[in-house]
């Protein structure tokens, strides 16, 4: 990225030379290139402090995160949030439900598994029952009949 300083921007060719021709009138034709030279190892050094400067703030910031560990932070305060959420989400689930005794989350869903698995058992079952057919051996007799008497 070229940059241009400040005051060069508005400085036309005819100005510069003007500028040109007022410092050689007091300075001299001798003492212009030490001052040259001075000019451009000041820009240098200062070029150079700009650059580390940077480096040194860039390298700063990737230490302090690496020493701040958000990750772990995150972690941390995620589990500080969920534990007592879960705490009031059972004692909701528990009160819903509630069979005399606390449950945890794991009794619960192992109470639900239990009661789905009976449920299913007692469909099957009449599944089962709907489509046998009785035999006649199954068939109940009705107890009032009796053999009838015959007129001896």
């Amino acid at each position: 990225m070229n940059m241009m300083p400040l005051f060069l921007g508005d400085v036309a060719g005819s100005e510069i030379v003007v500028i040109l021709i007022v410092i050689l009138l007091f300075f001299g034709s001798k003492s212009i290139p030490g001052i040259a030279k001075t000019l451009g190892q000041a820009m240098y050094q200062i070029r150079n402090a700009s650059n580390e400067l940077q480096q040194e703030i860039k390298k700063s910031g990737v230490d302090i995160k690496s020493n701040m560990n958000i990750d772990a932070l995150l972690k941390e305060s995620k589990e500080q949030l969920v534990q007592p959420l879960d705490q009031m989400y059972s004692d909701v689930e528990n009160s819903m439900h509630y069979t005399g005794k606390p449950q945890t989350p794991i009794e619960r869903a192992e109470q639900v598994e239990a009661n789905e698995t009976e449920a299913a058992t007692i469909e099957t079952a009449a599944d089962v029952a709907t489509t046998v057919e009785p035999t006649s051996e199954e068939i109940p007799v009705s107890e009032t009949n009796e053999p009838t008497k015959t007129a001896e």
